[in-house]
């Protein structure tokens, strides 16, 4: 195995996307296991946002239906990707892709946070991102799969390759689209964590290290596709969970 065909092969959809829907079943699956009271309280914010749209279409069939749509354009990719590139999925890939992710996630703070206090001149030593408060631990690993998958879809796959797409639109050079679609999606994903009643409360060093973490994540995006970057940030919270 030649690690440029493993890299080129698993940023392709068929490899990204059957690897982040263990994480689907597994959110999914967690969250519809908890007590309605207890549900409520963890789903993660873009989660919420994204079937928001569909249950103000359909109620809660809406919500089935953002389900079914989700899949349908996953298992599509896919389809489209096998027949671009026919052959059985490599096995020994997957297992590469979650020791990969398992690296980006034990590496992902430290980065971000030296990378935080170099631009507030030494001031921010660690922010952690999110707040679990006084939730149990099965809720705070429901709230952790959730960034990872949810806030991934939502700040990555569509807020990046959005912005990339009207930049092109607008005659851009692509390096020049792909630069300011990671910046923007980085400071809308930032401020995003202090919207609304469950928001936090706003600081410059919080800001700072959340705007970095969504650089981070959007150019790990761009370089190694949704699956990769969708667990690397799961487990990166579950780190966090466990560590509190």
């Amino acid at each position: 195995m030649q690690l440029s065909d493993y890299f080129k092969a698993t940023r392709q959809p068929r490899y990204s996307i059957t690897f982040a829907l263990p994480l689907l079943l597994l959110y999914e699956g967690l969250a519809a296991a908890m007590s309605q009271s207890d549900a409520a309280g963890v789903r993660n914010g873009a989660d919420v946002l994204l079937k928001t749209l569909f249950f103000g279409l359909g109620g809660k069939s809406g919500v089935a239906v953002f389900g079914v749509v989700l899949l349908g354009i996953g298992s599509w990719l896919v389809f489209r990707d096998c027949r671009k590139h026919p052959g059985r999925l490599q096995m020994s890939y997957i297992g590469l892709m979650l020791a990969e992710s398992l690296v980006y996630a034990a590496v992902l703070g430290t980065v971000v946070s030296t990378l935080a206090s170099l631009l507030l001149s030494g001031q921010l030593a660690l922010v952690q991102e999110g707040s679990f408060g006084q939730l149990t631990f099965g809720s705070q690993l429901v709230v952790s799969l959730g960034a990872g998958l949810y806030e991934e879809l939502l700040f990555r796959v569509l807020l990046v390759s959005g912005l990339v797409a009207f930049g092109l639109w607008l005659g851009w050079r692509k390096p020049v689209a792909v630069g300011v679609a990671i910046l923007g999606s980085a400071l809308i994903f930032s401020g995003f964590h202090y919207v609304g009643p469950l928001g936090d409360t706003l600081t410059l060093g919080s800001f700072t290290f959340r705007a970095v973490a969504g650089l981070v994540l959007s150019g790990l995006y761009v370089a190694r596709g949704f699956g990769i970057v969708a667990w690397s940030h799961a487990l990166y919270d579950v780190g966090i969970a466990l560590m509190g």
